[in-house]
């Protein structure tokens, strides 16, 4: 049979029909289904995004108000520092003004011993100048007495040598 023979070309049954026409509804719910999936999928990043900005700007303020503690709590500490370094200084600076003044005193005491040492000395040193002033008189009068009896004696003798010269 010729007919046979050929490719033959016969018009679709209802069955076939049906079936494209489920293959072409099921290729465009497949087709809707990945275009729901696609912009599923953009929506979710699109969000996964937003929410890791969001997580980041959180992140970030977390980081600031830790830092911000922790500055509070580090500046309240240098404060108690300071405080007590202040005090520690304040007890040192009276220490230290204290021995300043006892060595004040001691000066003043160290002075004034000296200032009556001296006084005593210069006092000591008059009355042997005065001392050694009367002993020089004294000297001085024993001298002169002794030049006095030295002179009536020479003039004695003299007196002796002049009336008797033919004595000898």
């Amino acid at each position: 049979c010729p007919a046979m023979a050929g490719p033959r070309f016969t018009a679709p049954t209802a069955a076939e029909a049906e079936l494209l026409l489920m293959q072409k509804q099921a290729l465009a719910e497949e087709e809707a289904a990945k275009a729901k999936r696609e912009l599923l999928t953009r929506f979710l990043q699109e969000k996964l995004s937003r929410e890791e900005q969001s997580s980041m700007w959180g992140l970030h303020k977390v980081h600031t108000l830790w830092r911000l503690a922790q500055r509070k709590t580090k500046d309240q500490e240098l404060h108690q520092d300071i405080e007590i370094l202040s005090q520690t200084f304040t007890r040192v600076m009276d220490c230290k003004d204290g021995v300043i003044e006892t060595l004040v005193r001691d000066l003043e005491e160290a002075e004034e011993q000296q200032n009556r040492a001296l006084s005593s000395h210069l006092h000591l040193m008059d009355q042997l100048l005065h001392l050694q002033r009367c002993r020089l008189g004294y000297l001085e009068e024993g001298f002169n007495a002794q030049v006095g009896a030295l002179e009536a004696e020479f003039e004695a003798e003299r007196c002796g040598i002049s009336g008797g010269e033919g004595e000898w």
